[in-house]
Protein backbone atom coordinates (compact mmCIF):
# COMPACT_ATOMS: atom_id res chain seq x y z
CA UNK A 1 0.00 0.00 0.00
CA UNK A 2 1.22 3.51 -0.82
CA UNK A 3 2.40 5.77 2.01
CA UNK A 4 1.02 8.72 0.04
CA UNK A 5 -2.70 7.96 -0.14
CA UNK A 6 -3.72 11.31 1.36
CA UNK A 7 -1.70 13.19 -1.27
CA UNK A 8 -3.22 11.11 -4.07
CA UNK A 9 -6.74 11.73 -2.74
CA UNK A 10 -5.95 15.46 -2.51
CA UNK A 11 -4.95 15.48 -6.20
CA UNK A 12 -8.18 13.70 -7.18
CA UNK A 13 -10.55 15.85 -5.10
CA UNK A 14 -8.87 19.07 -6.21
CA UNK A 15 -8.98 18.03 -9.86
CA UNK A 16 -12.70 17.31 -9.64
CA UNK A 17 -13.36 20.67 -8.00
CA UNK A 18 -11.40 22.53 -10.68
CA UNK A 19 -13.29 20.67 -13.42
CA UNK A 20 -16.61 21.57 -11.81
CA UNK A 21 -15.48 25.21 -11.60
CA UNK A 22 -14.54 25.24 -15.30
CA UNK A 23 -10.83 25.80 -14.59
CA UNK A 24 -9.64 22.41 -15.85
CA UNK A 25 -11.07 21.17 -19.15
CA UNK A 26 -10.72 17.81 -20.96
CA UNK A 27 -7.25 16.49 -20.08
CA UNK A 28 -5.42 19.82 -20.28
CA UNK A 29 -3.21 21.06 -17.47
CA UNK A 30 -1.76 19.21 -14.49
CA UNK A 31 -1.39 19.58 -10.72
CA UNK A 32 0.87 18.27 -8.01
CA UNK A 33 1.59 18.45 -4.29
CA UNK A 34 4.66 17.75 -2.18
CA UNK A 35 4.46 14.53 -0.24
CA UNK A 36 4.40 14.63 3.55
CA UNK A 37 8.03 13.48 3.77
CA UNK A 38 9.06 16.45 1.63
CA UNK A 39 11.22 14.28 -0.61
CA UNK A 40 8.80 13.59 -3.49
CA UNK A 41 5.62 14.87 -5.10
CA UNK A 42 2.27 13.46 -6.25
CA UNK A 43 1.17 14.48 -9.74
CA UNK A 44 -1.66 13.83 -12.19
CA UNK A 45 -1.05 11.20 -14.88
CA UNK A 46 -0.61 12.07 -18.53
CA UNK A 47 -3.62 12.50 -20.84
CA UNK A 48 -6.17 11.18 -18.35
CA UNK A 49 -9.79 12.25 -17.78
CA UNK A 50 -9.80 14.08 -14.44
CA UNK A 51 -13.26 12.74 -13.58
CA UNK A 52 -12.12 9.11 -13.87
CA UNK A 53 -8.86 9.15 -11.94
CA UNK A 54 -8.32 6.68 -9.10
CA UNK A 55 -5.63 6.76 -6.36
CA UNK A 56 -3.58 4.12 -8.15
CA UNK A 57 -3.48 6.36 -11.24
CA UNK A 58 -1.80 9.25 -9.40
CA UNK A 59 1.96 9.23 -9.82
CA UNK A 60 4.63 9.75 -7.20
CA UNK A 61 7.88 11.21 -8.53
CA UNK A 62 11.13 12.34 -6.97
CA UNK A 63 12.73 15.72 -7.59
CA UNK A 64 14.75 14.30 -10.46
CA UNK A 65 11.43 13.58 -12.19
CA UNK A 66 11.76 9.80 -11.82
CA UNK A 67 8.47 7.92 -11.30
CA UNK A 68 8.24 5.93 -8.07
CA UNK A 69 4.53 4.99 -8.01
CA UNK A 70 1.51 5.01 -10.30
CA UNK A 71 0.16 2.60 -12.90
CA UNK A 72 -0.01 5.38 -15.53
CA UNK A 73 2.70 7.65 -16.89
CA UNK A 74 3.06 10.98 -15.05
CA UNK A 75 2.18 14.26 -16.74
CA UNK A 76 4.58 15.29 -19.48
CA UNK A 77 5.25 18.36 -17.33
CA UNK A 78 6.49 16.31 -14.34
CA UNK A 79 10.02 17.55 -14.98
CA UNK A 80 8.79 21.12 -14.78
CA UNK A 81 7.07 20.42 -11.46
CA UNK A 82 10.23 18.77 -10.10
CA UNK A 83 12.32 21.78 -11.09
CA UNK A 84 9.90 24.19 -9.40
CA UNK A 85 9.93 22.24 -6.14
CA UNK A 86 13.73 22.20 -6.28
CA UNK A 87 14.16 25.98 -6.66
CA UNK A 88 11.13 27.07 -4.59
CA UNK A 89 11.11 25.36 -1.19
CA UNK A 90 8.13 27.52 -0.17
CA UNK A 91 5.96 25.89 -2.84
CA UNK A 92 3.98 22.87 -1.65
CA UNK A 93 1.39 22.72 -4.46
CA UNK A 94 1.47 23.53 -8.18
CA UNK A 95 -1.46 23.94 -10.57
CA UNK A 96 -0.94 24.41 -14.31
CA UNK A 97 -4.10 25.22 -16.29
CA UNK A 98 -5.25 26.46 -19.66
CA UNK A 99 -7.92 28.66 -18.04
CA UNK A 100 -9.44 30.96 -20.63
CA UNK A 101 -8.83 34.55 -19.54
CA UNK A 102 -5.34 34.01 -18.20
CA UNK A 103 -4.47 32.10 -21.37
CA UNK A 104 -5.78 35.01 -23.45
CA UNK A 105 -3.27 37.34 -21.79
CA UNK A 106 -0.55 34.73 -22.35
CA UNK A 107 -1.38 34.78 -26.07
CA UNK A 108 -0.96 38.55 -26.34
CA UNK A 109 2.15 38.51 -24.10
CA UNK A 110 0.52 40.85 -21.58
CA UNK A 111 1.70 40.72 -17.97
CA UNK A 112 -0.81 41.66 -15.26
CA UNK A 113 0.37 44.69 -13.24
CA UNK A 114 -0.41 45.28 -9.56
CA UNK A 115 -4.14 45.94 -9.89
CA UNK A 116 -5.48 44.93 -6.45
CA UNK A 117 -4.22 44.59 -2.87
CA UNK A 118 -5.37 40.96 -2.70
CA UNK A 119 -3.60 40.14 -5.95
CA UNK A 120 -0.21 41.33 -4.70
CA UNK A 121 -0.76 39.84 -1.23
CA UNK A 122 -1.16 36.33 -2.63
CA UNK A 123 0.21 36.30 -6.19
CA UNK A 124 3.17 38.70 -6.03
CA UNK A 125 4.19 42.15 -7.32
CA UNK A 126 2.84 41.35 -10.79
CA UNK A 127 1.99 38.34 -12.95
CA UNK A 128 4.69 38.16 -15.57
CA UNK A 129 4.74 36.23 -18.83
CA UNK A 130 7.37 33.50 -19.09
CA UNK A 131 8.73 33.20 -22.67
CA UNK A 132 7.51 30.31 -24.81
CA UNK A 133 9.07 26.85 -24.89
CA UNK A 134 7.47 23.61 -26.20
CA UNK A 135 5.38 21.60 -23.71
CA UNK A 136 7.01 18.69 -21.95
CA UNK A 137 10.55 19.64 -22.93
CA UNK A 138 13.74 20.23 -21.00
CA UNK A 139 13.77 23.66 -22.60
CA UNK A 140 10.47 24.52 -20.86
CA UNK A 141 11.60 22.96 -17.59
CA UNK A 142 14.78 25.02 -17.51
CA UNK A 143 13.06 28.23 -18.61
CA UNK A 144 10.44 27.87 -15.88
CA UNK A 145 13.07 27.13 -13.22
CA UNK A 146 14.96 30.31 -14.15
CA UNK A 147 11.86 32.51 -14.12
CA UNK A 148 10.08 31.47 -10.91
CA UNK A 149 12.80 32.45 -8.43
CA UNK A 150 11.24 35.89 -7.78
CA UNK A 151 8.79 34.50 -5.18
CA UNK A 152 5.63 35.21 -7.16
CA UNK A 153 2.83 32.65 -6.95
CA UNK A 154 1.33 33.10 -10.42
CA UNK A 155 2.77 33.29 -13.93
CA UNK A 156 1.50 33.29 -17.49
CA UNK A 157 3.22 30.89 -19.90
CA UNK A 158 3.35 32.42 -23.36
CA UNK A 159 1.14 30.57 -25.87
CA UNK A 160 0.43 27.96 -23.22
CA UNK A 161 -1.53 28.88 -20.09
CA UNK A 162 -1.20 29.67 -16.40
CA UNK A 163 1.13 28.40 -13.67
CA UNK A 164 0.10 28.90 -10.04
CA UNK A 165 1.68 27.95 -6.70
CA UNK A 166 0.57 27.69 -3.09
CA UNK A 167 2.00 26.92 0.32
CA UNK A 168 -0.65 24.17 0.29
CA UNK A 169 -3.21 22.91 -2.20
CA UNK A 170 -6.08 24.94 -0.75
CA UNK A 171 -4.09 28.15 -1.22
CA UNK A 172 -3.05 27.12 -4.73
CA UNK A 173 -6.72 26.66 -5.69
CA UNK A 174 -7.60 30.10 -4.29
CA UNK A 175 -4.68 31.58 -6.20
CA UNK A 176 -5.88 29.99 -9.46
CA UNK A 177 -9.27 31.64 -9.02
CA UNK A 178 -7.74 34.96 -7.99
CA UNK A 179 -5.56 34.93 -11.09
CA UNK A 180 -8.56 34.35 -13.35
CA UNK A 181 -10.48 37.18 -11.65
CA UNK A 182 -7.53 39.53 -12.24
CA UNK A 183 -7.15 38.36 -15.85
CA UNK A 184 -10.78 38.96 -16.85
CA UNK A 185 -10.89 42.31 -15.03
CA UNK A 186 -7.67 43.44 -16.71
CA UNK A 187 -8.91 42.39 -20.15
CA UNK A 188 -12.14 44.31 -19.62
CA UNK A 189 -10.24 47.36 -18.40
CA UNK A 190 -7.93 47.23 -21.44
CA UNK A 191 -10.94 46.99 -23.75
CA UNK A 192 -12.20 50.41 -22.60
CA UNK A 193 -9.13 52.12 -24.01
CA UNK A 194 -8.77 54.06 -20.76
CA UNK A 195 -5.65 54.13 -18.59
CA UNK A 196 -5.45 51.14 -16.24
CA UNK A 197 -4.40 52.24 -12.75
CA UNK A 198 -2.24 50.31 -10.29
CA UNK A 199 -2.17 50.26 -6.50
CA UNK A 200 0.45 52.55 -4.89
CA UNK A 201 4.00 51.25 -4.50
CA UNK A 202 3.96 51.47 -0.70
CA UNK A 203 0.81 49.33 -0.51
CA UNK A 204 2.42 46.87 -2.91
CA UNK A 205 5.50 46.49 -0.72
CA UNK A 206 3.45 45.90 2.45
CA UNK A 207 1.47 43.20 0.62
CA UNK A 208 4.65 41.55 -0.68
CA UNK A 209 6.14 41.49 2.82
CA UNK A 210 3.07 39.60 4.05
CA UNK A 211 3.37 37.15 1.15
CA UNK A 212 7.05 36.53 1.89
CA UNK A 213 6.23 35.93 5.57
CA UNK A 214 3.88 33.11 4.52
CA UNK A 215 6.48 31.70 2.14
CA UNK A 216 9.29 31.77 4.72
CA UNK A 217 7.07 29.86 7.12
CA UNK A 218 6.54 27.23 4.40
CA UNK A 219 10.29 27.13 3.74
CA UNK A 220 10.91 26.41 7.43
CA UNK A 221 8.30 23.64 7.37
CA UNK A 222 10.18 22.09 4.44
CA UNK A 223 13.44 22.05 6.42
CA UNK A 224 11.92 20.27 9.42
Amino acid sequence: MSHFLSEKECIISTSLKLVQDGILMTTGGNLSTRTSDGDNFAITPSNTDYTKMKPEDICICDFKGEQLEGRLRPSVESGMHAAIYHVRTDVHAIIHTHQIYSSTLALIDKAIPALFDEQVRFLGRDVKVIPYAPSGTGMLRDKIARNVRDHANAYLMKNHGALVFGTDMARAVLNVKLLEKCAITYLLALSTGEKVTKIPMWVREIAVQKLRKDQKRAEEDHKE
